[in-house]
């Protein structure tokens, strides 16, 4: 075994949950490691769609640029049933949400994520395969292997398992991993069609049978490139895995978990165009087939997501449909979550039960969205009966918070603000600075930050912007900058302290700032405190909570 070496934190697994992990911790500071057994990555379409918050966060983290000029955008979804067309779902969200719906492969995702990894020094150590670890108080020890056979021994602070459905992580912790499969198995496909119908809008078309049950499906969302969709449909049984693993006593997944692309024989561009002539609003051709695979759908959430100073996230903890492009970015939300967190403690700087925080916070989370995913699998969107614009709100992530968490400080319950702490921050638009001529969004404020305190107005009965400031720094280590937002017709702030004027009066209506307030945000974007009125005694309880002596 070759001679053991250490990092702060070692990730398994470099896809998408993985990949923003380790480059959150990066941006923080945090020396990690991430390894994959793969040798490269996979040209594969699987994850395409990328939720509005998912967009917030790589905002933050300065990738949202990169994201979107390689992105399409998603307009809505096409219904079709037995040939008629049913309607169309327009994915429109309210003007003050700065992103809409995009797609995106999932290779694509993948680069542009490990090349923002790449900025901060490091890459993905390929063919490297987690084969245990033990835990212990002051860290993790895990053996590792690469395809040559050599072992290392590392050493680590934290090690998270982003290994998938299949997580040598999770089966290490012992985790629990209940749920069940679908019996149904589907084949992808990445295929270019000429047909008419409008850009930038997802199809689905079903055959119902005369019992009124859907035999019959094909789902196609758009890619970029000039008539590109990832197909995915029934499959036939003479491409059955199920059947293949049958034949040959092969368990499927190995492990009893059928999730994913599954081996066997891969689809033709005929299957593809068979189904086409039975279900495409229009005669078409499919042509330009990238690859294609047979998968199966799985709905599993682990019994908690960590244990110690080990964690797991994304489909290591939770797999579910790919109903509503979900499970991709409930990952990418997991990492971001945590990746703050194991940054303070890495740093001495944590609350000693800011880690545990991540299990209570993201736990009801991931529960949510497999039972959501589920029910909309089976029964539609209509399964949750609810208005269109808070069904577009939550599929788009948008509504997701933390108002339970044990580290964000709860307001009276007879407080009537409409921001709690937990919620969302929300972007707001209009400000102006002293030197720029040009007005400014809040997320460009908040872009490449930590925490950040921001301080609006003065509150009569509150303390002073200035003394806000010097106690955030105190007590933060200096990890917190305060950042004043000014009503517009105040004239100047505090000395010292950046600051901008909420021009529009959006900041004040949104963050229902009244006559002054402050309001503490998180890395990932979700408020630990709205004070009101602001004072050095109210952001002392609340940092209590986050950071530690």
């Amino acid at each position: 075994m070759a001679r053991s070496e250490s990092t702060d934190v070692l990730v398994v697994g470099a896809g998408p949950v993985g990949l923003t992990l380790a480059a959150e911790l990066r941006r923080a500071g945090v020396a990690c490691r991430i390894v994959d057994r793969l040798p490269a990555r996979l040209p594969y379409a699987k994850a395409v769609g990328i939720q509005p918050r998912t967009l917030e966060l790589f905002d933050r983290m300065g990738l949202v640029r990169e994201v979107l000029d390689a992105a399409v955008p998603m307009h809505g979804q096409l219904s079709y049933v037995n040939g008629a067309e049913q309607g169309r779902v327009e994915l429109v969200l309210p003007p003050e949400v700065p992103y809409g719906f995009a797609a995106l492969p999932q290779y694509d995702t993948e680069r542009l994520l490990e090349e923002s990894l790449g900025r901060y020094g490091t890459g993905i150590e390929r063919s490297t395969a987690l084969v245990a670890f033990a835990q212990d108080p002051a860290g993790v020890t895990s053996r590792l292997t690469t395809v040559s056979g050599t072992e290392e021994e590392v050493r680590s602070r934290f090690l998270v398992g982003c290994d998938g459905a299949h997580s040598v992580v999770r089966k290490g912790l012992g985790l629990t991993f209940e749920g069940g499969a679908f019996p149904e198995e589907y084949m992808l496909a990445d295929v270019e069609v000429g047909w008419g119908l409008p850009p930038g809008y997802g199809v689905r078309s079903m055959h119902r049978g005369e019992d009124g049950a859907i035999d019959d499906l094909l789902v196609c969302i758009p890619l970029p490139g000039d008539g590109r969709y990832r197909m995915s449909m029934l499959v036939p049984p003479e491409l059955s895995a199920a059947r293949q693993a049958e034949a040959t006593g092969r368990p499927v997944g190995g492990d009893g978990v059928a999730h994913g692309l599954e081996g066997g024989t891969a689809p033709a561009l005929a299957d593809v165009q068979k189904v086409l002539d039975r279900l495409a609003p229009e005669p078409v051709t499919a042509s330009a087939l990238r690859w294609s695979s047979v998968f199966r759908i799985s709905h599993r959430l682990v019994d908690r997501y960590g244990e110690g100073r080990v964690f797991v996230a994304g489909d290591a903890a939770h797999i579910h449909p790919p109903t509503g492009a979900q499970g991709m970015n409930t990952g990418i939300q997991d990492a971001c979550n945590l990746a703050w967190k194991l940054a303070l403690a890495v740093g001495g700087a944590a609350h000693p039960h800011l880690p545990a925080s991540y299990d209570a916070e993201r736990h009801p989370v991931g529960e949510e969205v497999v039972g959501r995913t589920v029910r909309h699998a089976a029964e539609g969107v209509q399964a949750d009966p609810t208005d269109m614009e808070t069904l577009l709100l939550r599929e788009a992530q948008l509504l997701i918070g933390y108002r339970e968490s044990p580290i964000v400080t709860p307001l009276p319950r007879d407080d009537e603000a409409g921001l709690r702490p937990g919620d969302r921050a929300p972007d707001c638009g209009g400000l102006t600075g002293d030197i720029a001529a040009y007005p400014v969004r809040l997320f460009d404020l908040l872009r490449g930050r930590g925490h950040v305190l921001l301080v609006y107005g003065h509150h009569p009965a509150g303390d002073t912007a200035a003394d806000l400031a010097a106690a955030a720094r105190e007590l933060t280590g200096g990890l917190m900058e305060t950042h004043g937002i000014l009503p517009a017709d105040a004239s100047e702030g505090a000395t010292g302290i950046p600051h901008h004027h909420d021009g529009l009066g959006e900041f004040a209506l949104r963050y229902a700032a009244g006559e002054g307030a402050a309001f503490v945000v998180r890395p990932d974007g979700y408020l630990t405190a709205c004070l009101r009125p602001p004072t050095v005694g109210g952001l002392k309880e609340a940092l209590g909570r986050v950071f530690g002596p």
